[in-house]
């Protein structure tokens, strides 16, 4: 499990690095003001249909039937139901993709309400270039999920990269577009169709030859609709607090959907490198074992994946909390991107950082559910998490601005995984102890409090040492040593009281 976990966080890593790479361009060549929130707009619209239609439920209904289906049919019948679901997935992308292309200004009155008539014009013509990206998505999660079910997970995780690439390149050529959020959306639009590309090519390397052709109603397929719906569902519920955000943001000045979404970024690397990596990992694991019978493996898989996202998300959270600000401004201050817009993001990650231990666990927690093919509890729990969520957005926003959205998700997060986790142990899916999570938590109280301590001695003397670098160099070593000294605390009172 750690060797195909390794290659998956190592690949989503080399993505991750991409991401930021590119994060940069974006922040110095679009900064954060109307020409920036349009794009930020058009790119994250699809994505929000995305994640509804494609890889959450998909994965969470598909994957589990698929490997129940060759592990005891045989694989003519795997086969047999990835061809019908492949010309469902494809048939109702198309009519989304057409509904929305005929009436971009009714998406977007509905979804960013709050857009600047100036701005919604721009925003419109970006629309049409990003959308087509959401049918390459799907059949991106199709194909991911044929490759996971089969062990093959390299060319799944590595797909990601691609996108980034596409964008520094599109970006580094932005003077040859009207704008560069032009130049960043038809890079968007090039990079969905290679890495659809990249992910046949790799399941024709697997041996899986699919031929779409009618749909056939089988057990299996009939299994798969029955669990699409509470998928959809769930997903959607994660969608409806992000849509809020996309929402409520178009309302508070110019530049806060910029704010919230380079402080969002920060936030998602931790979340993509280990936990959903290890979500990725975890759900064709147990939805194998489940097939098989084996409930000892399932629970030491589970315990294992949920402990080593308690164990990382802890001390990455003080780091996120303390050093915010140094990592906004080493990161992106440069061109359009000032010091004010670091700090405004960094306020906006320190909220989006207390929610980094549930943000880790949940997608291992998930799919201890969906693994098992239980689609229904996690809807549940997440539908209550969802209320919560949405009302305090709505109650901080006015105060906090961007920050209170932040805040609000964090919120919601623990409410979602303190519920699953509290169902998990009482079914049996986890051996996580309360005090397994205290053993973390206690070393990087201590950590947060003695790193903010230090802060300014820290700064001082990495800028005499390093001159202009002593930021970079302070963040570095605040960083690292705190990461070294909550691990191996956490170590040493794991043998002490494990």
């Amino acid at each position: 499990m750690l060797k195909r976990l390794g290659t998956i966080s190592g690949l989503t890593l080399v993505s991750r690095i991409a991401g930021l790479a590119r994060d940069l361009m974006l922040a110095a060549v679009l900064g954060a003001g109307p020409l920036a929130d349009a794009f930020m707009l058009a790119f994250r619209l699809p994505n929000h249909f995305r994640a509804v239609f494609a890889e959450g439920a998909f994965n969470a209904a598909f994957l589990p039937t698929y490997a129940a289906t060759r592990t005891q049919d045989g694989e003519s019948a795997a086969n047999a139901l990835a061809s019908t679901v492949l010309v469902w997935l494809t048939a109702v992308n198309l009519l989304l993709l057409a509904g929305v292309m005929a009436a971009p200004g009714l998406t977007l009155d509905l979804l960013a309400p709050g857009v600047d008539t100036n701005e919604a014009a721009l925003t419109l013509h970006l629309m049409r270039i990003t959308f087509p990206y959401l049918l390459c998505m799907s059949l991106v999660a199709f194909f991911s999920a044929l490759l996971n079910a089969h062990d093959r997970f390299a060319a799944a995780a590595a797909a990601p990269i691609l996108l980034n690439l596409f964008m520094i390149g599109g970006l580094g050529v932005a003077h040859l577009f009207p704008t560069a959020a032009h130049a960043a959306a038809w890079s968007v639009f090039a990079a969905g169709i290679a890495q659809v590309t990249l992910l046949i090519m790799a399941a024709r390397s697997a041996g899986i030859s699919l031929l779409p052709g009618v749909p056939r109603v089988t057990p299996a397929t009939r299994l798969f609709l029955r669990r699409l719906g509470p998928a959809i569902l769930t997903s959607g519920a994660v969608q409806v607090a992000v849509f809020a955000d996309t929402i409520l943001a178009t309302f508070l000045p110019a530049g806060s959907l910029s704010h919230l979404y380079y402080a969002d970024r920060i936030y998602q690397l931790p979340v993509g490198v280990i936990g959903i990596a290890v979500g990725t990992l975890l759900l064709p694991d147990i939805a194998r074992r489940a097939g098989a019978g084996d409930d000892s493996g399932m629970l030491r898989s589970a315990s294992r994946a949920l402990r080593l996202c308690v164990d990382l998300a802890a001390p990455l959270t003080v780091v996120m909390i303390v050093l915010g600000d140094w990592i906004m401004a080493v990161l992106f201050v440069r061109g359009a991107f000032d010091m004010a817009t670091a700090q405004a993001s960094a306020l906006i990650l320190a909220a989006y950082s207390l929610g980094l231990v549930p943000g880790l666990s949940v997608r291992a927690l998930v799919s201890c559910f969906q693994g098992r093919g239980d689609l229904r509890t996690p809807f549940r729990a997440l539908a209550i998490a969802t209320v919560v969520n949405i009302a305090l957005k709505l109650s901080l926003v006015g105060y906090l601005g961007a920050a209170g959205l932040a805040l609000a998700t964090s919120a919601g997060l623990w409410i979602y995984v303190g519920t699953l986790f509290v169902l998990a142990r009482s079914r049996g899916f986890v051996d996580l102890r309360i005090g397994d999570i205290l053993i973390s938590a206690f070393p990087s109280l201590f950590c947060g409090a003695a790193l903010y301590a230090l802060r300014d001695p820290l700064l001082a003397w990495c800028t005499a040492v390093a001159g202009g670098w002593g930021m970079m160099l302070a963040l570095v070593v605040g960083g690292l040593s705190a990461m070294v000294f909550v691990l191996a605390t956490r170590l040493a009172l794991g043998k002490a009281f494990g």
